[in-house]
């Protein structure tokens, strides 16, 4: 007889029952400061070269509230975002940025750095999301394999509402009018978002022009500082003596540090 292919041992159902909410399920018994409070994760960038020419990036992930570092890839934040969609297909997942495969430049990689620090942010300080295991993992495995880990925790144990007992009682908390007010509340989602994604593009364009303006502040001061740092000597016909323009010369310089920091307020805009 051929050898039976070895299988996991089988987990009870108990150990994935989630804790029924108090109250109603479909109010949100949170404020605002305390999803905050639930942690706070830092994301940075370990550039790191592989080979002669391909480089990966890397992030450092910091919990304050599992007082850890990791250090974690773009694919492994992909792993971990869709083992929560897997787990919770009817919660509003946050998504993740876009990944670039060849030619990112510094400026998409510090936007994708930022992206993934609100992704992670908003995970970190979802109700549920908060106390389940897969965040818990993500944030404070330190081991070179959480892509596979995560999927091994999710393997076998079905969505939410599998293992939720309010899932029988679903129904019951649902008002009648419920189209109408999915109706009502896509229209102003819409909206919101549409008045976001404007907002979000004239910031976009406010921030270009300050870094443009940065950048012709300081060519300006180091202009300054060149005139006022030159040592040729005047010509005898010159109008000006040597205590005159080397005065003024003084003056350049000043201003020249002048114009570095009005850069530098400039970028910090």
């Amino acid at each position: 007889d051929l050898a039976k292919p070895p299988v996991n041992e089988p987990r009870e159902p108990e150990q994935f029952l989630m804790q029924a909410p108090q109250g109603n399920p479909l109010l949100l018994s949170h404020t605002l400061q305390e999803l905050l409070s639930k942690d706070s994760v830092q994301v940075e960038l370990i550039p790191e070269k592989k080979g002669l020419f391909l480089k990966h990036v890397e992030y450092e992930v910091s919990s304050k509230r599992f007082k850890c570092s990791v250090y974690r890839r773009y694919n492994d934040f992909v792993v971990f975002h869709e083992m929560l969609l897997q787990k919770f297909p009817y919660r509003m997942v946050p998504a993740l940025p876009p990944k670039r495969m060849l030619g990112a430049d510094r400026e998409f990689i510090e936007s994708r750095r930022r992206a993934l620090k609100r992704f992670i942010n908003l995970v970190a300080r979802h109700p549920p999301f908060s106390e389940d295991v897969l965040l818990k993992l993500f944030l404070s495995f330190s081991g070179s394999d959480v892509q596979n880990k995560l999927r091994e925790l999710v393997q076998g144990v079905g969505d939410e509402f599998m293992t939720c007992r309010l899932a029988t009682q679903a129904k019951d908390f649902l008002p009648a009018d419920i189209q109408a007010q999915f109706a009502a509340s896509r229209e102003l989602i819409r909206n919101i978002y549409n008045s976001f994604y404007k907002l979000r593009d004239r910031a976009e364009r406010i921030a270009s022009r300050a870094i443009d303006n940065a950048s012709d502040l300081l060519i300006f001061g180091k202009e300054l500082s060149a005139l006022g740092s030159d040592t040729t000597p005047l010509p005898s016909w010159a109008a000006l003596n040597n205590s005159t323009w080397g005065t003024l010369k003084q003056a350049l310089k000043g201003l020249s540090v002048e114009f570095a920091l009005l850069a530098d307020k400039a970028v910090q805009q």
